[in-house]
């Protein structure tokens, strides 16, 4: 199942690595939601999504409780008069102040389909400022959000950290964490680098959380670049690593592979072999 949301690192493409490597569980949680590509494709009884990003769980929230009706009032910000640089940076300045939660989760869609490469970013002032996209004909995802909305009944939604939402798991539960990832090369300086406020610092606690829940009957895998940072951050898990194309750069010639892994913490029979 497609997710209906352009996000950054999206999961589809490899949503088969993944579930290969994902133990059986009661319940699945997601504490960085993100499209929810994981969740979309698999089918545990119930699950939690949760992320700090509150204009996409506040999408999430009025889609899995308006479905239809909300579908359709999204679609009216699809129109074709609507796609122009005009309209999108008046849309855009209304947004970064606006207080109607609807109308700012029917903006937040309209920004993922009508800006640039499906970006999400805020500035310092917590401002959404990416540019206008300049597409032909933006698609408009309305199988996709049905199918969301099918998909998500029951389900918990939640607008928090990543340590409120892991710690909130039980044993037989199972965690899929796709964080910020860690700088690729070791060129970078890791101490400096954050994004979106996710540093050296958290990626450390997400290993140790993991870690420790594993240890309590609780599956926990993790996506991440491979890199000697995270071999020794989840030196206690089992790792797979593999290769993926890269869509960084929008230049063709400037996209190339990626080495990323899966680390599971918590089953011991899972990959062997």
């Amino acid at each position: 199942m497609k997710p209906f949301l352009k996000w950054a690192g999206n999961k589809f493409a490899i949503i088969d690595r993944i579930k290969a490597v994902l133990p059986a569980g009661n319940r699945l949680i997601e504490p960085f939601a993100g499209s929810a590509a994981v969740f979309l494709n698999t089918d545990f009884d119930s699950a939690i999504l949760s992320d700090v990003n509150e204009d996409l769980m506040t999408l999430y929230h009025y889609l899995q409780k308006d479905g239809e009706r909300f579908i359709g009032y999204c679609n009216t910000f699809f129109a074709k008069e609507m796609n122009d640089s005009d309209t999108y940076y008046q849309f855009r300045k209304m947004f970064n102040s606006l207080t109607d939660a609807r109308l700012r989760a029917a903006l937040f869609l309209y920004f993922n389909r009508h800006g640039y490469n499906g970006l999400c970013r805020y500035n310092n002032k917590g401002e959404f400022n990416v540019p206008f996209g300049r597409y032909t004909k933006p698609y408009f995802p309305a199988e996709e959000m049905a199918q969301f909305h099918r998909k998500i009944q029951g389900v918990t939604l939640l607008k928090q950290g990543f340590v409120e939402t892991m710690e909130m798991a039980q044993p037989g539960d199972v965690i899929y964490c796709d964080p910020p990832y860690v700088p690729l090369t070791e060129t970078a300086n890791f101490t400096s680098y954050s994004s979106g406020g996710f540093g050296i610092k958290e990626q450390q606690t997400l290993a140790e959380l993991a870690k420790s829940l594993s240890k309590k009957g609780v599956h926990v895998v993790i996506s991440n670049h491979d890199t000697t940072f995270t071999q020794t951050a989840y030196e206690s898990a089992k790792i797979v690593s593999f290769q993926v194309r890269r869509f960084i750069s929008c230049k063709g010639d400037a996209r190339g592979q990626a080495n990323e892994m899966l680390a599971l913490f918590g089953d011991e029979e899972i990959l062997a072999g």
